[in-house]
Parts: structure tokens; C-alpha cells; sequence
């Protein structure tokens, strides 16, 4: 006998955590099971080490704004991710004010993020960068220097020993976040019907929509999500529906240098975003990063890419080769064949000798002492490989994936995943249940959870204003 629910959640990170509580706030009565391979909550992508914990909300990633060919930013990029953000910090916000989310401090905290480039072709890109951001409501605070005296006053740590001929230029946004998802995973996760250490061994079509085996039994459920991080596009292969035949995967590897000397880890208070090498993937973008993790400040520098053929960090060797079929083996090697500098800047990283890496923080710690670091691994991650007009192309970022009649959808792709999870997951439920979701009572809910959602954020100031300073007093940040 098979058990049934009304959606079935495979993955227990921030993604299926947050549709799960969207859900329970959306309907109450619906039967929701979340299902996860692993014992624990949140242990691969939205653990703590295994991202960068910022809250992205493009302050100061310089790979959402790239430099056009003439010259120019582009910041529509940068204007969805920050708007998707605020999204998020006003459903939390709802969820503390309502007590469904406890202490807000145990997974979210103020801290600066800063954009910092030396040379004057980099300087000029971001001079350029902040005058095309701060035009728009939603970056009015950021602020620009080149100033040595005001640099020292934002970073400290980053300007002792530094040369003053160089010329120096940074942007600073002071209401930036620090987010501990795994915390914030687990406090969502609260009091849902939650089945650990039951990894999904198979999924078939059934009258009322799908038939999952797990290693403890069956459930069926007329909509399934799968949110497993690297282990979403093997069950989305599996599968078998037509709209997931034109992906292929791409997965990189991660790690940290990180910091154990509490002196130096109390003297930096920022996360600091510097640009990132020709052919780099983004998720390999330089930051120096204050961390909060399990209510204590850590210091964190990287991540140094590499190369695994695991989806998941603990996955199989197999994952790859076992995600290559007939219909995307083509496109597969055409991305190899495209992106031949990123092959190549990923070989490097796989070799790097431990001087390599101190000497890569020396640029942005000129003072830096090899003693005071240490090696970790951080998260996998698997980028999307997708045929676009009959050829493979590598996508960077997140994308949803749903069969035709909406009964199910995963979520594909990497950074910046987390910081956005609440719009994509309405996204998913826009696209899975669109009569429900376009109904009176589930618009007049997610209003009342996200008061700018289908708003342009930046079409007045003012209301923008309001709507950040309730977040700041609901989670802490003000």
C-alpha cells in the first residue's frame, strides 16, 4: 500500500524547506512529507561551510554587473537579484513577527559587503558600476572611495602593508547580510512531516500523479518537487519527462582557507568581493568573508574551485558519468569544447600547492601568515549544461524545470540559489498550481507574507524605504 500526501519534498535544504513553509502558510491542510537521503538537515549545499553565506543581493558580486562590450553595466541582472532578496528578508521577517521562525539571530546577521579592485582599468569598471547602481532606489546607499584613510576605516585588515601607489577603489553597501541557511533550513523546517535518511531509489508516473520508492516504503502524491541540490538531475532524468532531456551537468568543487586566529578573525567586520579570474566559474568569485556560524564569527577566504565528478559531496565518483545519456552527450562535449579556459583554470585550481593559495589571499591580506589558515572543503556544486538551439551551452545560476501538466518540478543549477529561494519557490508554485496560486486567497496571503511581491521595488523610494526598515527591526538588522 502506498502512502499518500498532497506534495512531496525530495531534499531537506533551503529550497525544500522554503516551498514546504510557503505551503503551510499558503494551506494549512495540505499534507506535505519532505523526504532527504541523509540523517540530518541542510549537510550539503545549505550547510554553513558549503556556501558563502552572504545574502546575495548583487551589492557587491562584480560577476552580476559583467562590463558590456561598449563600455557600459548592465544592471537588470543585478536589480532581479537584489529584489528577489528583499523578497526573502520580508517572508522571514513575516515568519519571526508570527513566531513560525525563532531568534533571527541565529541565522541572519548585519555585515558590510564591499566590492574592492586595485589598478585603474579595474577602478575605472567599478566607478562605472556604482554610478549605474546607485541611480536606482534600490542601491541609493551604497557609497564609493579611493580614499586610502576611508578604505582602512571599511577594512582594516585588507589595507595593512598595502602599497599607496597602487590605485585602490572600493564600493560598500553597510546593510549587507550574512545567512547561516543551514540554521535558517532547520528553523523552517519545524514541525514538518519530515522523513530522514530515506533516499528516493525510484520515481514512476501513477493515476494520481507520481509513485516515489523509498528505502522505508512508497508514497504517491499529485506533485512532486525535487530540491536535492546535485541530486536533482538524476531524478529528473529518471524522471523521464520530456523537459528534462536537454540538460546535461557540469560540477565544480569548492574550498576554503579559513582563518584560526581569533585576533585577526575579530578585526575584520565585512564580506569583500574582489573579481574574479578570466575563465572562472561564478561561484569562484575572491571573497574575504566575515561568517557567523553557530552563533560564533569566523573568517573564511576562497573558495579555491576544483573538479569532482560527485553531484553531491557525498555522492557517488559515478554521478557523472552515470548523468551522460545519448541525448546530451553532444551538448556535453560542446561545452568542454566552448569553455576551454574554464577547463583549464580548473586544472590549475586541482593542482594548486598550498604557497599558491596564500599567495592568492596576499592580494587581498598583503599581511597575511600561512600559520594562521588552514584548508576545508566547502560545498559541490553542479552546473546546468543546456542545449539552446540544438547546441550545449553552460548556464550559470538556477533554473526550474516542470513536466507539462505542472505534477512536477525541479530546481537545477547553483549561486546565487539560497538568497533567492523564496521567489524561485513561488515561482515553482506559480508554474505547478497556476489556478490556486492566481486565486484571491493565495494572492491575498503572499501579500500579506511578501508586501512587494509584484512590485517593481524600485518605483518608489519611499515605500521601498518602509518595507527595508520593517525587515531591519523584524530580523535584527537595523
Amino acid at each position: 500500500m502506498s502512502e499518500r500526501c498532497d506534495a512531496l519534498l525530495v531534499g531537506a535544504g533551503i529550497m525544500g524547506a522554503t516551498l514546504a513553509a510557503l505551503l503551510r502558510e499558503l494551506d494549512p491542510g495540505l499534507k506535505v512529507v519532505v523526504l532527504e537521503k541523509l540523517p540530518q538537515l541542510a549537510c550539503e549545499s545549505s550547510g554553513a561551510m558549503n556556501n558563502a553565506g552572504t545574502g546575495h543581493a548583487a551589492n557587491c558580486e562584480l560577476n552580476y554587473t559583467p562590463e558590456a562590450a561598449d563600455g557600459s553595466i548592465p544592471t537588470a541582472k543585478a536589480l532581479s537579484i537584489n529584489a528577489s532578496f528583499e523578497r526573502s528578508l520580508q517572508f522571514w521577517s513575516s515568519l519571526v513577527e508570527r513566531q513560525v521562525l525563532g531568534d533571527p539571530g541565529a541565522f541572519i546577521r548585519r555585515v558590510p559587503h564591499l566590492s574592492f579592485v586595485w589598478g585603474e582599468a579595474n577602478a575605472a569598471f567599478l566607478r562605472r558600476r556604482f554610478e549605474a547602481l546607485q541611480a536606482c532606489p534600490q542601491f541609493s546607499d551604497m557609497t564609493w572611495s579611493t580614499d586610502p584613510q576611508q578604505l582602512s576605516e571599511w577594512m582594516p585588515l585588507v589595507m595593512e602593508g598595502r602599497r599607496r601607489d597602487q590605485p585602490l577603489a572600493a564600493t560598500r553597501v553597510q546593510r549587507g547580510t550574512d545567512v547561516n541557511f543551514g540554521a535558517l533550513t532547520r528553523q523552517l523546517l519545524q514541525g514538518v512531516d519530515l522523513r530522514l535518511g530515506q533516499p528516493v531509489i525510484d520515481l514512476q508516473r501513477s493515476a494520481s500523479g507520481w509513485r516515489l520508492q523509498t528505502s522505508a516504503g512508497t508514497l504517491e502524491a499529485p506533485f512532486v518537487f525535487l530540491g536535492a541540490g546535485g541530486g536533482s538531475l538524476p531524478l529528473l532524468q529518471r524522471s523521464g519527462i520530456p523537459e528534462g532531456r536537454v540538460y546535461g551537468a557540469f560540477p565544480v568543487s569548492g574550498q576554503w582557507l579559513v582563518c584560526r586566529n581569533p585576533a585577526v578573525i575579530d578585526a575584520h567586520d565585512a564580506k569583500v568581493y574582489g573579481k574574479a579570474a578570466v575563465g572562472a566559474p561564478p561561484m569562484s568569485v575572491p571573497h574575504l568573508d566575515t561568517r557567523w556560524i553557530d552563533g560564533k564569527r569566523a573568517l573564511l577566504f576562497g573558495p579555491y574551485a576544483g573538479f569532482s565528478t560527485r553531484f553531491l559531496k557525498r555522492g557517488s565518483l559515478w554521478d557523472l558519468g552515470r548523468s551522460i545519456k545519448p541525448y546530451n552527450l553532444l551538448p556535453t562535449l560542446q561545452v568542454g569544447a566552448q569553455n576551454v579556459d574554464l577547463v583549464r583554470y580548473l586544472v590549475g585550481q586541482v593542482v594548486q600547492r598550498p604557497k599558491q593559495r596564500i599567495d592568492s589571499l596576499r592580494e587581498f591580506l598583503p599581511e597575511v601568515r600561512a600559520n594562521d589558515w588552514e584548508l576545508a572543503v566547502a560545498g559541490q556544486r553542479v552546473q546546468i549544461i543546456k542545449q539552446v538551439n540544438g547546441r550545449g551551452s553552460l548556464q550559470m545560476g538556477t533554473e526550474v524545470v516542470s513536466s507539462a501538466d505542472g505534477s512536477l518540478a525541479a530546481l537545477l543549477g547553483a549561486s546565487p540559489g539560497a538568497s533567492t529561494a523564496v521567489e524561485t519557490m513561488l515561482q515553482v508554485l506559480q508554474r505547478c498550481m497556476p489556478e490556486r496560486f492566481a486565486g484571491p486567497e493565495w494572492q491575498g496571503r503572499i501579500q500579506e507574507l511578501i508586501p512587494s511581491w509584484g512590485t517593481d521595488l524600485s518605483a518608489d523610494a519611499e515605500r521601498l524605504r518602509r518595507w527595508k526598515m520593517s525587515s531591519n527591526r523584524a530580523l535584527g538588522l537595523a
